[in-house]
């Protein structure tokens, strides 16, 4: 083996781990959300699910505001710097919270969040280009389903983690509170509560910060996204604009159904369960349960594609079966419906490594604009919960969430079949 092909193996080894390490981080922050739900609907008195999911709204929104933005910061910066910033724009966002703790005000927890958001819109906006073109398009979805394993590993501890602190002995302070004979009383109760999420988010602050030097310090190497796709790209050559790509506004539009699929299953399923009696003690570990039916989805996903399945075929097949368990979790109730809940996190592994690749397939020199408009559909989190949120007050909660999962699914769906094609 020559020394040339030793080193490109050893950088791409390098950029494998620490892009793997990046996506540890994205789950770790992001799935904390399904926690957070039922924790700042009781520490900040919200009256209603709508108000509750207003987390899940202020976390993703940052997605959309800051996708564009970010695409510019990296282009100035390059890679590892731009990485670097967004690890502390996160850690600034943590921090946040130990004022919102202090006040109870739910309005600062949202900003922390928001914060969050915008660190991690620089983190993805540079991290999934990267990982889909540092080796064959072909074989992207398997790098990606990679990164998704490390993703998945930290989303489904989580919850554990955060819950068991934040959360512990939830429903025995639910009913104190209830129970409390004044408002100094129950303001006592609320305050404590709130204040426990001070400690484990000064620590994830201070981790935060740790790996934003370690990035920088780190030996991963940048490459030029315009060089490596141009290449042979016919499609992109007589183009004037990132909007003459049909095949990419689509998928930031799959992006948006997908992703406002994957947060309905992985963070609404702990209110889900609630509805259906499940105290909240028992709720509050429903998100890990959607985090490993995922993990194992991309473990499948590792081993099929593309060996035995083209992306497109795995997108497809994903779709239909987000179909049959929205429409099975409608038609049962207590444990089963929420297995099937949970079984969605199997059917969503495989959508995003396969839509991401196929949206930004042959954009040549708009591939960096391009990803950040797939970004941009990360904002489907933050708007299709609240859909579900105010339909359920008329539907009720099983009827509103298929009415909202299936439109999702269908659209996806289409994508697999047809809207991915470049033109």
């Amino acid at each position: 083996m020559s020394s040339s092909t030793t080193q490109k193996a050893g950088n791409y080894l390098t950029s494998m781990i620490i892009i793997g390490v990046l996506f540890f981080i994205f789950g770790f922050v992001t799935w904390l959300n399904g926690t957070l739900i039922p924790f700042l609907k009781l520490a900040c008195e919200l009256k209603t699910d709508t108000q509750a999911f207003f987390v899940t709204s202020a976390f993703y929104m940052a997605y959309f505001f800051l996708a564009i933005p970010s695409s510019s910061i990296l282009q100035r910066t390059g890679f590892k710097n731009g990485m670097a910033l967004g690890l502390l724009v996160m850690a600034l966002g943590s921090l946040i919270f130990i004022p919102a703790a202090n006040t109870r005000n739910f309005a600062l927890f949202l900003t922390g969040l928001f914060v969050q958001g915008a660190g991690l819109s620089l983190l993805q906006t540079a991290s999934n280009p990267y990982i889909s073109i540092i080796g064959p398009i072909e074989s992207a979805a398997q790098r990606i389903s990679f990164m998704g394993i490390c993703n998945k590993i930290a989303g489904a501890l989580s919850p554990l983690i955060l819950g068991a602190i934040v959360l512990k002995n939830a429903s025995k302070l639910e009913q104190d509170v209830l129970a409390a004979t004044s408002e100094v009383q129950k303001a006592a109760l609320l305050d404590e509560l709130a204040q426990r999420v001070i400690m484990p988010y000064t620590i994830m602050a201070i981790i935060l910060v740790v790996l934003a030097v370690w990035i920088r310090r780190s030996a991963l190497p940048d490459v030029n996204m315009e060089a490596d796709l141009e290449g042979d790209d016919k499609v992109a050559t007589n183009k004037t604009s990132v909007f003459q790509f049909p095949h990419l506004l689509l998928g930031a539009l799959c992006i948006f159904m997908y992703v406002g699929a994957e947060v309905m299953a992985g963070d609404v399923i702990g209110t889900y369960g609630k509805n259906l009696g499940f105290s909240l003690d028992q709720a509050k570990y429903f998100t890990s349960f959607t985090l490993i039916s995922m993990l194992l989805g991309y473990i499948i996903g590792i081993v099929a594609i593309p060996k035995y399945i083209t992306q497109e075929s795995s997108l497809k097949y994903a779709a239909i079966l987000g179909v049959i368990f929205t429409i099975a979790a409608f038609l049962t109730k207590g444990q089963t419906s929420v297995t099937f809940i949970a079984l969605l996190g199997l059917a969503n592994a495989p959508m995003w490594p396969a839509i991401f690749p196929l949206g930004i397939n042959k954009l040549g020199k708009f591939t960096k604009i391009g990803s950040a408009l797939m970004i941009m559909g990360i904002a489907g989190g933050a708007i299709i919960p609240l859909v579900y949120g105010e339909i359920s007050k008329s539907l009720g909660f099983q009827m509103a969430f298929m009415v909202t999962m299936l439109p999702c699914y269908l659209y996806v769906l289409y994508y697999a079949v047809a809207g991915y094609r470049t033109k």
